[in-house]
């Protein structure tokens, strides 16, 4: 046998001595990959299973949705406010006994649940609601301290049916002429920059909206509103003289808007008109005219504001610095708005800061011989500055700085606002 031969030979030994080897192998990896893929299949079906134990369903099988943020705030005050944890003026009257009257604290109240509720198609139209609570509603009660005494409040609640150009909103929602709002966690129970230029209040109201185009969207307004007027005294639930006028206030609205979801831009201009009844002047309009915009540019940087000017603007949320009328029962007139730069250049990172102001006449604050009464508000201001992180998993950390400039007959009041944060989205 020649030296090819027995190579020849000794080659298909080797391949029939394997064969049976590499058959067994491939074998063995189908068993191996059958067992895992049935463990992934166990596994997610476990998962699901969890997921439809710890779903919530309503009574009538509609799609509910719960959200909300968690937030614990510690802050510092550098003199006296009108609101410890969330300031909004300063106060006229400072301790002169000899205590300080800067201080700590620390609160929970900010804390937030939402409920969005999605029953599908109705009428032809895509129906929802939604309900926004907070805890800020405390004042008092059992615990002396009003701060933590935490019922939930409803801060926004709505039935909305939309159309492809009409929708329709039942519900408690922010006025029509003050669409925006700014960015902070500092500033949740009453927004930043209320009673500085941001009529900021939630109120009862049914409202229209007609919008056409679609890349570029032109739309139409119109409202009519619990006619709120704030009659001073803390957690009233009598008749106030907006609803005794017998008449709803009133507001329109024109915007222009593009963009879509994180990226959409408004620009609007609005009208309000109200009514409230005194004993001393009958029925006095409270009325405004608004300008607002959001717009966002490359995803990164957001531009955001109002602008008002008109009179008796309490029961919009502390316009006038919640001063509607004068000690003569003069209405009040006034001015202001906000603007803030807020950036993202990253999920994780935000930044930015802002500026708000409300400035009444100061001749509606007269009193009887031409004197302006020592707690009368002038003029309020705030500066604002925020870095908020997200590193992940819902959670949020953060700081922002406020500072309050009141004017009073006798001067300017000047402190700051310092408020932390740790937060937990769900």
């Amino acid at each position: 046998m020649t030296i090819h031969m027995r190579l020849g030979l000794a080659v298909m030994l080797c391949a029939a001595a394997t064969a049976p080897l590499y058959a067994q192998s491939q074998q063995d990896s189908l068993e191996e990959r059958l067992e895992k893929a049935e463990e992934a299949i166990q596994r997610l079906q476990h998962q699901l299973e969890a997921q439809v134990q710890s779903s919530v369903q309503s009574r009538l099988q509609n799609r509910v949705e719960i959200s909300g943020l968690i937030l614990v705030n510690g802050y510092y005050d550098g003199a006296k406010f009108n609101n410890a944890d969330v300031p909004q003026w300063l106060a006229a009257a400072q301790d002169t006994t000899g205590l300080p009257n800067s201080s700590i604290g620390g609160v929970l109240r900010q804390t937030r649940i939402g409920i969005t509720v999605r029953p599908g198609r109705v009428l032809g139209g895509d129906v929802s609601g939604d309900l926004q609570l907070d805890f800020f509603g405390g004042g008092g009660g059992l615990d002396a301290n009003g701060r933590l005494v935490s019922p939930p409040r409803i801060r926004t609640a709505n039935v909305r049916v939309d159309w492809p150009h009409i929708g329709l909103l039942l519900g408690q929602e922010k006025a029509l002429v003050s669409q925006q709002s700014p960015v902070s966690f500092a500033a949740i129970g009453y927004p930043d920059f209320a009673g500085a230029g941001n009529l900021w209040a939630w109120i009862p109201q049914a409202r229209v909206t007609l919008e056409a185009g679609s890349a570029f969207r032109v739309g139409l307004q119109a409202a009519a509103l619990d006619p709120l007027w704030d009659p001073g005294a803390a957690y009233a639930t009598a008749t106030d003289l907006g609803e005794r006028s017998g008449r709803p206030a009133v507001e329109g609205r024109a915007y222009l808007d593009w963009g879509n979801d994180e990226n959409e831009s408004t620009i609007g201009f609005g009208a309000h008109r109200g009514w409230i009844s005194t004993t001393s002047a009958g029925t006095i309009a409270s009325q405004a005219l608004t300008a607002d915009l959001h717009i966002v540019l490359a995803g990164v940087v957001t531009i955001a504001g109002e602008a008002f000017t008109g009179q008796v603007l309490n029961g919009l949320g502390d316009g006038g610095i919640s001063q509607d009328l004068g000690p003569q029962g003069q209405p009040v007139r006034t001015r202001g708005g906000w603007a803030q730069l807020d950036i993202r250049p990253v999920f994780a990172w935000e930044f930015g800061g802002g500026y708000g102001r409300d400035d009444p006449t100061d001749g509606d604050l007269l009193q009887v011989g031409g004197t302006l009464p020592g707690n009368a508000r002038l003029r309020n201001v705030v500066y604002e500055g925020h870095l908020h992180w997200r590193p992940g998993g819902g959670l949020l950390l953060g700081v922002e700085f406020r500072r309050f400039e009141t004017e009073f007959a006798r001067g300017v009041l000047k402190a700051n606002h310092v408020n932390g944060f740790v937060g937990l989205f769900f």
